[in-house]
């Protein structure tokens, strides 16, 4: 029996690889499989020999009390990669996988990479050290083969994760559906407001958002505005927040929590931070204004390491400007204002939708996870 080990870090890590864990057992069923995960690999029959809360540790003073505790679990990979593992699969969190690939790489273990670390934004240097220690990489965008051109990785664009369950979720609700189902009003212009699942970006971001519905409310009081409050983030932080900017009593605000992907289906336009958040906009044909703010230190630091022309994902795909960005001293409110009253109607609206269609064409038709899956079980035969 042939085995895998497998190691997804984070929430969106263990979602994609549970889906290639399930496509990969259509393959080879005859597959055992083990190794770090979420309740998601859980679910599909993973032997986790270690929870992806067990390394879930940031900062470097909250990392102390937990250094036992990752110790051991990096012990018990590392078990399971050199007790007989026929194949090392790794998925996203490079900061975790990088140093497992290593040490996959000294037993002899084929390793499969899929989500690409994000060596084309910052710390280049790197694309040599994944060239030395992964053998295949499944790259989720169209512009990362070329990044490793020259190196002699094998890197194959698979198409990104996201395609197959947006595309699904937007074939079964509309805008109309989203709002009943959000309870949203389904006549009045919506504008979501999206500052981020990190506190430091809800800081920084959510009181310069209040601060551009209230000049668009001004400017139209028919817009509402909803807040799109991820479920990492406190909602008493959030309530504070808003109250303390003190809106207008008519402005509507709907404060909705743990439901992004409905709330961007139910607006006109989204104010959003970079990230994957853009990805998922595109994908669900929305238009957008990207934005954002942080401390003047940490951007300046940010500046000197980042290598890319655009923050916005979808201008990253596209090779142009085809979304607004608008960061640190760029991001005024009035500009912002501005930037989302000419998507809400008129010809700004129609070449950006355009132009996202463009993206998701070039986001990859679907079956990502189902490629993924090819590529292991053709690693597994070239061993025998």
């Amino acid at each position: 029996m042939s085995r895998v080990v497998l190691s997804a870090g984070d929430a969106s890590g263990d979602l994609h690889a549970a889906e290639v864990v399930r496509a990969l057992r259509l393959l080879r069923p005859d597959l055992r499989i083990a190794g770090l995960g979420g309740d998601a690999l859980a679910r599909e029959g993973v032997d986790l020999a270690v929870h992806q809360r067990e390394v879930a540790v940031g900062g470097l003073v909250e990392v102390l009390p937990a250094l036992r505790r990752v110790r051991d679990a990096w012990r018990r990979m590392g078990a399971l990669i050199e007790g007989g593992a026929d194949l090392l699969v790794l998925v996203d969190s490079p900061e975790l996988n990088l140093p497992l690939a290593a040490r996959a790489r000294r037993a002899g273990v084929w390793v499969l990479y899929y989500v690409c670390p994000q060596v084309w934004a910052w710390r280049p240097g790197r694309v040599r050290k994944i060239a030395r220690r992964v053998d295949r990489l499944a790259a989720i965008f169209p512009f990362e083969p070329e990044v490793f051109r020259g190196t002699g990785l094998r890197v194959e664009f698979v198409g990104h994760p996201l395609v197959d369950p947006l595309r699904e979720l937007s074939a079964r609700m509309d805008r109309a559906r989203a709002r009943g189902a959000l309870g949203l009003d389904p006549d009045r212009p919506l504008v979501l407001l999206m500052p981020g699942s990190r506190r430091n970006e809800v800081r920084y971001g959510l009181p310069l958002q209040l601060e551009v519905a209230r000049l668009l409310h001004a400017r139209d009081p028919r817009i509402a505005f909803a807040l799109a409050v991820a479920p990492t983030i406190d909602p008493p932080s959030v309530e504070a927040a808003v109250a303390a900017a003190r809106l207008p009593s008519l402005l509507r605000l709907d404060l909705l929590r743990g439901r992004a992907r409905e709330s961007i289906l139910a607006s006109d336009v989204v104010v959003t931070k970079p990230g994957t958040s853009t990805v998922e906009i595109a994908l669900l044909g929305r238009p957008m204004v990207v934005t954002g703010r942080g401390h003047p230190v940490s951007v300046a630091l940010m500046r000197r390491l980042i290598r890319v022309p655009h923050l916005a994902m979808p201008n990253l795909i596209a090779g142009r400007p085809v979304v607004p960005e608008l960061l640190q001293e760029e991001a005024s409110p009035p500009a912002l204002a501005d930037a989302v009253a000419e998507l809400l109607d008129g010809p700004a609206r129609v070449r950006q939708l355009d132009a996202l269609g463009e993206v998701r064409a070039r986001l990859g038709s679907g079956g990502a996870a189902e490629r993924v899956a090819r590529m292991a079980a053709e690693m597994l035969g070239a061993r025998g």
